[in-house]
């Protein structure tokens, strides 16, 4: 019987080949591909300057660190989201907040971030959950009538658009954070990009990236440096930055294909599921349905080869975050949203004849 993941990389001949190339070049790391895999990224995107990250958590960090967050302050984020969203806030010091969610969407929602502003408040992290945009444009009028810094975490949602613009574009926000995991839509293996449009942002995420050090004006073409914050090494390789230039290439095919697999679901399933707002073009991520008696159905699933995944446990419940006075029951509509969700089989090598074979065996549980 032949098994199905909840998600795969996608990796053909071309990106063997891209690696083979990098691998065998003078840099393997700290070298030209990687400044062509962040131009080939504002490129897609249209944001002005790109910072390749060894992965998306790095990226978050640095974009923490470089929005000035410390302690004493608040972060907004939902809590329908892997952890790094909620740590990158705990990272610098300062206190994770959330906000509930849209049942519909699963997105954090902008009338639930304005209960929760307060004289801390100084940044917002939305999260585009399963690769649909939150709504942004609501987002950064709260962030401009709070004058706040707004961190996008697009793990999800290379190749998505809000209302025409490319997420990652940064048109509604300060910073917006890419995840390139194997599960997501195009993998560096590990690897993350953070985009901006702020030359001041720009440096600073540089900095950040490279522990802190600073290398400009005389000292360019000397061995000189001043390391003037405390940095990380959170580089991306020269061979991973190679995959990701040739995955590049690919994105809008994963995203047409996404959408198939996801429009084909929506046709012949029949089990409840998100539903995509008239301001979305998603590049899906995810495909997650809810059912009634989840536990049951994922051990079902998985018996007839459907290795399904369940995103996410709301990060406010982990035991982690109890010392911030959060417990079960804050966030109704996202605790709700966890009890049912389950996500399905959605990357673009599952062709017609997978999709009826997992639909098929998907009706034949019986919860």
């Amino acid at each position: 019987m032949k098994t199905y993941g909840y998600g795969h990389q996608t990796i053909n001949r071309d990106d063997i080949e891209a690696v083979s190339q990098a691998l065998t070049s003078d840099f393997l790391t700290c070298g030209p591909t990687v400044k062509a895999f962040e131009q080939a990224i504002c490129d897609y995107t249209g944001a002005k300057y790109c910072v390749a990250v060894s992965n998306a958590t790095a990226g978050l960090h640095i974009a923490a660190l470089a929005a000035g967050l410390t302690k004493g302050d608040e972060a907004i984020t939902t809590p329908i989201t892997f952890l790094s969203s909620a740590n990158c806030i705990c990272f610098v010091g300062a206190t994770p907040v959330f906000a509930d969610i849209d049942s519909e969407t699963a997105n954090i929602d902008p009338q639930e971030i304005q209960k929760h502003i307060t004289e801390k408040t100084k940044a917002l992290i939305p999260v585009h959950f399963a690769g649909q945009s939150c709504d942004m444009e609501a987002i950064s009028d709260i962030a401009k009538k709070y004058n706040l810094i707004v961190i996008e975490d697009a793990a999800h949602a290379i190749g998505s658009e809000y209302k025409a613009t490319k997420v990652g574009s940064c048109a509604y926000s300060d910073m917006t954070v890419f995840s390139f995991h194997p599960v997501k839509t195009i993998t560096t293996g590990e690897g993350g990009a953070v985009t901006t449009n702020n030359k001041e942002l720009y440096d600073k995420l540089c900095a950040f990236r490279a522990h802190g050090m600073h290398k400009e004006g005389a000292m360019q073409n000397t061995w000189e440096y001043e390391m003037r914050e405390l940095g990380y090494n959170y580089r991306m390789t020269d061979f991973q930055a190679a995959l990701g230039i040739s995955q590049l290439k690919k994105l809008d095919a994963f995203k047409q294909r996404r959408r198939e697999i996801v429009d084909y679901y929506n046709q012949n399933l029949g089990l409840p599921h998100l539903i995509e707002r008239d301001f979305s073009n998603a590049c899906f991520h995810l495909y997650p349905v809810l059912v009634q008696n989840r536990r049951d159905f994922y051990f079902k699933a998985r018996e007839k080869g459907l290795n399904l995944q369940v995103h996410y446990i709301p990060v406010h419940t982990q035991p982690y975050y109890a010392q911030f006075g959060y417990k079960k029951g804050d966030y109704p509509k996202a605790e709700n949203y966890y009890e049912h969700c389950i996500s399905l089989p959605l990357y673009p090598t599952l062709t017609d004849e997978d999709l009826a074979e997992i639909v098929k065996r998907l009706k034949e549980i019986n919860v």
